[in-house]
């Protein structure tokens, strides 16, 4: 059976980032005048394969028609839940339900507070993960030393052996729900696919592809961004 289908990308921007201290949703703070979640979108907008992006909010959002550029590439759906996994599920129901994907099209989530991903590694995820796998997700190696407090007693672990999640994480849109409504607990894609007894790939990314998390986080990204050229893409489809 072929599988070989189209790339979509999911992401989840329902969530209030409370540890960033902020009056919005970090997904909308401003960075040089582009939004984070701008960022994000960009970085997929300039890869050819990508098919469309959909970025998930909750019903009552009242922020993302500001700060997300109109691209018929985009389309913002109302659906999110009380948490990512939740979010993520729903957008992937109302997704397959209305058609917009097929059931082993591959799907993109990405966090919307990751605003430091780039089209070289979008790409490269998309390169390293063939289609008769699973799926996969960006990675990056620890290169720290790693301790575990066990009743109270500190213990080393073998860095060579641990690996930091990123996104995008990329499985079949229908294998992903399925995982997800078996584990709806998880915090991350991947690991719903593990529960349900996949090995996801792991694609070696880059650390500017850091998740905004505390405020210290905004300043990293506003210097890694000016050094960029702020946040503009050129796409054939994109308009005001």
């Amino acid at each position: 059976m072929n599988l070989k289908s189209s790339y979509f990308v999911l992401i989840p921007a329902a969530g209030v980032g409370a540890r960033m201290g902020s009056s919005q949703p970090k997904q909308y703070l401003q960075i040089d005048g582009v939004s984070v979640l701008q960022y994000a979108v960009n970085a997929f907008l300039a890869c050819a394969k990508v098919s469309k992006i959909f970025v998930v909010v909750s019903a009552n959002d009242a922020y993302i028609r500001q700060h997300l550029i109109a691209n018929e590439r985009v389309e913002v759906l109302y659906c999110g839940g009380a948490t990512r996994a939740e979010t993520v599920s729903n957008g992937l129901q109302t997704l397959l339900e209305n058609r917009s994907v097929g059931k082993n099209d591959w799907m993109m989530v990405h966090d919307a507070a990751r605003p430091g991903l780039t089209p070289a590694l979008v790409e490269k995820l998309i390169k390293n993960i063939p289609d008769e796998s699973v799926g996969g997700l960006l990675a990056q190696p620890v290169i720290d030393t790693v301790k575990q407090v066990l009743n109270g007693r500190v213990h080393t672990i073998p860095r060579e052996t641990i690996w930091l999640a990123q996104t995008p994480q990329m499985f079949r849109s229908q294998n992903l729900l399925d995982a997800l409504k078996r584990a709806p607990a998880v915090t991350d894609e991947a690991s719903a696919i593990e529960f349900a007894g996949g090995s996801p790939i792991l694609v070696e990314s880059e650390s500017r592809n850091r998740k905004l998390t505390r405020p210290e986080d905004l300043d990293f990204f506003k210097n890694l961004l000016s050094r960029d050229g702020g946040g503009s893409v050129t796409t054939e489809s994109e308009n005001a």
